[in-house]
C-alpha cells in the first residue's frame, strides 16, 4: 500500500515552529531597532544624531585628515565582515555536497538519523542569512564610498551656503550606510543562531531566542546606549542626559 509523502518533506511540525520562530525574531528585531518608541531609542537610532553631528563639525574642521580616517576605518570594517561572509558562503556551499560529516557528529550527539535532504535544508537558511548578511556590507562598503566623495565636495569655507546642505546629504548618505552594515550584522547573528537547529528544533529555538535577546539588549538596555544618552543631539527627541522614561521633548 502506497502511503503519501508528508506535507512538508522531512521537515517536522517542531522543524517548522521553529523555524517561524526564527524568520519572525530577525524581522521584528530589525523593525523595532529602526523604529523604536520615540521615549526609548534604540542605539542605532542615537547614533543617527551623533553621524549628523559628526557632519556638522566636519564643515568647520581643519584639516579634514580625521574624518577621513574614521571613514576609512568604517570602510575596512565592511570589507573585512564582506570577505568572512564570502567565505562563509563557500564553505557552506562545500558543505551541501557533502553533508555525511554532519551526520557523523548527529550520532555522536544521539540526534538519531537525519535525512540527507533535511541537512541541506538546515544549511541553506544558514546561508540565506549569511549571503543576506554579504549583499548588505557590500552596499554598505559602496555607500560609504559616496559619502567620501560627498564630503570631499564640501567646500572648505565654512560660510559658503553649499556646505551645510552637502554635509546633510554625506549624513543621509552615512546614516543609510550604516543601516545595510547593521542590517548585516543582525543576518550574521541569525546565522550563528540558525546552526542551532543542527542540534533540532529545541537548539534551534533556544540559539534564536538567545540571539533575539542578546540583539535587543545591545540596541535597548546596553552600558553603550546609556553613555550615549549622556548628551544626544537634537533630533532624536531626548534632552541631553535625559533619562529614558521621561516624556521627550515636544
Amino acid at each position: 500500500m502506497n502511503t503519501a509523502p508528508p506535507l512538508f518533506g522531512p521537515l517536522s511540525p517542531a522543524d517548522l515552529a521553529a523555524l517561524l520562530w526564527l524568520f519572525l525574531a530577525w524581522f521584528c528585531i530589525g523593525w523595532i531597532t529602526e523604529n523604536p518608541p520615540k521615549a526609548r531609542p534604540s542605539v542605532t537610532v542615537l547614533m543617527k544624531a551623533y553621524r549628523r553631528e559628526w557632519m556638522r563639525q566636519f564643515i568647520t574642521r581643519n584639516p579634514r585628515i580625521f574624518d577621513s580616517a574614521i571613514l576609512t576605518t568604517l570602510r575596512e570594517g565592511t570589507a573585512f565582515f564582506a570577505s568572512a561572509c564570502l567565505i562563509a558562503v563557500g564553505g557552506g556551499l562545500a558543505l551541501i555536497g557533502n553533508t555525511d560529516q554532519l551526520a557523523g557528529v548527529a550520532r555522536q550527539f544521539d540526534l538519531g538519523h537525519v535525512p540527507t535532504l533535511k541537512w541541506e535544508i538546515k544549511i541553506v537558511v544558514v546561508l540565506f542569512f549569511v549571503a543576506n548578511a554579504l549583499l548588505r556590507f557590500v552596499w554598505s562598503h559602496r555607500l560609504f564610498g559616496y559619502c567620501a566623495i560627498i564630503m570631499a565636495s564640501v567646500p572648505n569655507e565654512p560660510e559658503d551656503p553649499r556646505a551645510l546642505p552637502l554635509a546633510m546629504q554625506a549624513a543621509d548618505i552615512n546614516i543609510t550606510a550604516a543601516k545595510s552594515f547593521n542590517s548585516g550584522l543582525r543576518c550574521v547573528y541569525f546565522a550563528l543562531g540558525a546552526l542551532g537547529w543542527l542540534a533540532g528544533p529545541w537548539g534551534l529555538l533556544l540559539a534564536t531566542s538567545y540571539v533575539l535577546f542578546i540583539s535587543w539588549r545591545r540596541e535597548f538596555a546596553s552600558r553603550s546606549r546609556r553613555a550615549l544618552l549622556q548628551l544626544v543631539p537634537g533630533e532624536t527627541g531626548l534632552l541631553p542626559g535625559q533619562a529614558q522614561g521621561q516624556d521627550p521633548r515636544p
